[in-house]
């Protein structure tokens, strides 16, 4: 018996809409990394892409468990000595809301051309609930809210 392989000419992308509001930002992350690299499906290849394109809208209403909205700090260096910058996740929720759902998908997706391709192309994320894909006619899906 062989291993089943999915072939270019078989992928089918589809379109999802997620609703972060009152999500827990892991859960969410979680969920949408699974839906853009495909591994919802029964065909999952690792080595190809076959995952999902998924919109998120209402980033700016994602729930952060603990003391995370005060405490978490985003990192980036300049790679000049001394030139470190921390990012409140407070100030970075106020200004680019979408930027702290692409940071927690990213984390979850593999470091390859593949998991890099997939972030750019098949990841959308809204502050809030308008989004311009209305044309692709995009699937609602609840992500479980969690305690």
């Amino acid at each position: 018996m062989r291993t089943y392989t999915l072939t270019p000419s078989e992928i089918k992308h589809r379109w999802y809409l997620v609703d972060a509001e009152g999500v827990a930002l892991g859960r969410l992350a979680s969920a949408v990394a699974q839906m853009i690299r495909g591994k919802h499906k029964p065909e999952f290849t690792p080595h190809m892409d076959g995952g999902d394109f998924v919109v998120v809208i209402n980033a700016s209403k994602v729930r952060l468990t603990g003391r995370k909205r005060e405490q978490k700090q985003y990192f980036r260096h300049s790679g000049y000595m001394g030139h470190e910058r921390f990012t409140p996740v407070a100030r970075l929720l106020e200004t680019r809301p979408e930027r702290v759902v692409q940071r927690a998908v990213f984390g979850m997706l593999p470091k390859s051309t593949l998991g890099r391709q997939a972030l750019r192309q098949k990841l959308k994320v809204y502050g809030g609930p308008e989004h311009p894909h209305a044309a692709q006619q995009p699937t609602p899906v609840s992500v479980r809210k969690g305690a």
